[in-house]
């Protein structure tokens, strides 16, 4: 009895059946998170380039109204209505724009004024209009939710208490003649 029960558990031992599952159960979270990191990484840079872009058509249009001085919440509109697809853009979306002297230059605030939902809602931290021909700096910044917040790159983002990213654009340009 002792010999067979021996045999059964040599055998047993010297089977390779099952390799392939120990194989996959190790492999698998692996690819998976890989995956799904490369398609957080993709909604990061999209959501990115379109923030990037209606700050850049935004900007053109400020530059090209010559005689008008769009308002911060002209500006906004313009920037929500250029991104489209910022969640509730109107009370997400922070702007910042600062009159910078190219001959003797001062660093802006690296930090962006971005909004955060555990606060009251407070005023726009610095909105200037320029005056002809001078240098604007234009600073936005939107908060976004990960779409995988719990894995890989979406658990790895720097995050507010309410789980949201920011991300942030700059844009400069003179202010033209009026």
């Amino acid at each position: 009895m002792i010999a067979s029960l021996r045999d059964r558990l040599h055998r047993l031992w010297r089977a390779e059946d099952g390799n392939a599952t120990i194989e996959f159960a190790i492999v698998f979270p692996a690819i998976i998170t890989i995956m799904l990191s490369g398609l957080e990484l993709g909604f990061i840079t999209l959501e990115h380039a379109m923030l990037e872009r209606a700050m850049d058509l935004t900007a053109r249009d400020i530059r090209l109204g010559t005689g008008t001085a769009p308002q911060h919440d002209d500006i906004k509109n313009m920037i929500c209505g250029y991104a489209g697809f910022i969640p509730n853009c109107d009370t997400n979306l922070r702007l910042e724009m600062i009159q910078v002297d190219p001959r003797a230059w001062t660093d802006i605030d690296p930090t962006p004024d971005c909004t955060d939902k555990s606060e009251e809602v407070s005023p726009v931290r610095n909105f200037v209009n320029g005056q002809s021909n001078e240098l604007m700096v234009l600073r936005a910044c939107a908060k976004f939710d990960p779409v995988f917040p719990t894995t890989g790159l979406g658990k790895e983002l720097v995050k507010d208490e309410f789980g949201q990213y920011s991300l942030t654009a700059l844009t400069v340009f003179v202010q033209e003649p009026r």
